[in-house]
């Protein structure tokens, strides 16, 4: 606004002058010097005659005798302008001297053309086709994905040393040794809550010594597997997608494609093979402190020895109950590994698209974890084990 047109622009020189209405056009002048201090006088008249002469069509703003203008009264009067025309007076201003209309021309390139429009919500149509779209579109990321890893696993088998193998113990070490205190402090838990939720029930029944065959069976076939997988999930899981997600957008993958290297041989297929075999040790680990959580409680609540506790234990728990749930843990552990890479590697727009990712990739996971929990007990049912 420090732009000035003509002579120097004093407050308080503005003059306005009043012309008479002829063939429903209207006349003012603008006489003096236009600073921004005296603008809104000239605003308060421009409104008032709009609604003193209703009937006029045109207006014409005299500018002949303006001697300064500045650059906030420029922008100014062309909002009026813009204001008065859409209130169905065509304003227009005429007889500027070469400086004034000088100032109102460079404010007139950055004066809005027209009323924002106002955003509108999108239909529920348009929802549910942008909605079908991304669905459509996340599907051909994991056939592209799928397709990929099929053909890497095939070449695995034609050269086995074009793999990273020595990323695994790395893998191993980070997902599943380090992932011990937290896995067995949640399966003591979960056994715990459970034997004490149901010590009640059982002692009413007088059978207190089914406590045993609640956790055996429950723990090795169920929620050993299931807690364990969510706690990897969410430990791994997101550290593998937060990971390839920020080799993307620093396009590190792109460097190493461009090597030569087979990102998903090099980089996804180890983290995969480590997690599978680390993640049947963890529940291993996990059935055995989530079956002393229930023989804390039978021992402290349900008046239970160990010793029959362990017996009753022996006669329910078989050897398929834990070897059932050790293959649903390596089926969790390729799951957790395979899609926390693929939304990993898709990641895109830098810090919020790799956060973004990483959370889908948890979720997914998640879900599919669920899935497949349901998937091999309906297996397991039928096939009569």
């Amino acid at each position: 606004m420090g732009e000035t047109a003509g002579k120097e622009c004093t407050p308080q020189r503005i003059a306005i002058e009043r012309g008479d209405v002829a063939n429903g056009a209207a006349r003012i002048s603008l006489v003096g010097s236009l600073c921004f201090e005296d603008a809104g006088l000239v605003w308060k008249e421009l409104r008032r005659l709009r609604r003193r002469l209703p009937s006029a069509k045109t207006l014409i703003i005299d500018l002949s005798k303006l001697d300064a203008i500045d650059g906030g009264s420029a922008a100014l009067l062309l909002h009026a302008q813009e204001a008065l025309t859409r209130q169905g007076l065509k304003a227009s201003f005429s007889d500027a001297s070469h400086t004034v209309s000088g100032v109102l021309e460079m404010y007139a390139r950055d004066a809005v053309g027209g009323r924002k429009k106002r955003r509108r919500a999108p239909g529920v149509l348009d929802q549910l086709g942008k909605t079908a779209t991304l669905y459509l579109r996340e599907l051909q990321l994991v056939f592209a994905f799928t397709g990929q890893l099929l053909v890497s696993t095939r070449k695995v088998f034609r050269s086995p040393r074009s793999v990273n193998w020595s990323e695994v113990p790395h893998v191993m070490e980070r997902a599943g040794a380090d992932a011990i205190p937290i896995v067995l402090l949640i399966n003591y838990l979960v056994g715990l809550v459970m034997a004490f939720q149901a010590s009640t029930q059982l002692k009413q029944l007088g059978a207190p010594i089914l406590v045993a065959d609640l956790i055996g069976i429950s723990v090795t076939r169920e929620l050993g597997p299931l807690m364990t997988a969510i706690v990897v999930s969410g430990r791994s899981g997101a550290a593998f997608a937060a990971e390839f997600g920020a080799m993307r957008v620093n396009e590190e993958i792109d460097a190493l494609q461009t090597m030569g290297l087979s990102v998903t041989r090099f980089m996804v297929l180890p983290r995969a093979i480590g997690l599978m075999l680390a993640m049947p040790l963890l529940v291993l680990l996990a059935d055995v402190v989530g079956i002393s959580g229930g023989l804390t409680v039978g021992i402290y609540f349900l008046d239970l020895t160990p010793i029959a506790y362990m017996h009753q234990l022996q006669k329910v728990v078989t050897q398929w109950d834990v070897y059932s749930g050790l293959i649903k843990s390596v089926m969790f552990a390729g799951a957790i590994a395979l899609i926390s890479s693929q939304q990993g590697l898709v990641a895109e727009g830098g810090a919020e698209g790799v956060g973004q990712r990483t959370t889908s990739a948890v979720v997914v996971t998640l879900f599919v974890l669920i899935l497949i929990d349901a998937m091999f007990t309906v297996l397991f049912k039928v096939v009569g084990r």
